[in-house]
């Protein structure tokens, strides 16, 4: 009786132990990413995009390398706004956030709201996070 609840403990200890690691990151993966995503934040709400490129996956730009056209297309804009709508953690590991973005044309002055996600993925060499999507695509549709 008594070695049956002490394996039945054991197993619910595991199974939390496993249920917490499927639920995210622990507590100092979690500071990290709250840490990256505020400053990667304050770069792109100051519409500092050279900035904010150092928080995107060096995979991400070996793949997708940004052009002088789509870098001067960044200069052309300036962030009014950016709100975290959500906040999902993935099978896979990886925080997925979407963010309601305000943008202003600094040529016509117009401002246009859109919606973006991000990707947040754990680099356990580097021990620090990286956003995965690349920088926020201000003219979705256009």
């Amino acid at each position: 009786m008594q070695r049956r609840l002490i394996l039945t403990a054991i197993a619910a200890l595991l199974g939390m132990a496993v249920t917490a690691q499927a639920a995210g990151p622990g507590r100092s993966q979690r500071n990290k990413l709250t840490q990256t995503q505020e400053a990667y934040v304050a770069a792109v709400r100051w519409s500092d995009f050279e900035g904010a490129e150092r928080f995107i996956d060096p995979a991400y730009w070996q793949a997708h390398p940004l052009t002088d056209l789509q870098r001067e297309r960044y200069r052309q804009v300036q962030v009014s706004n950016y709100r975290e709508r959500s906040t999902s953690v993935a099978a896979d590991g990886t925080i997925e956030r979407r963010v309601e973005m305000g943008v202003i044309n600094r040529n016509t002055l117009a401002e246009r709201t859109l919606m973006v996600t991000e990707r947040w993925r754990w680099d356990p060499e580097a021990k620090r996070w990286w956003q995965v999507q690349g920088l926020p695509d201000l003219w979705q549709g256009q």
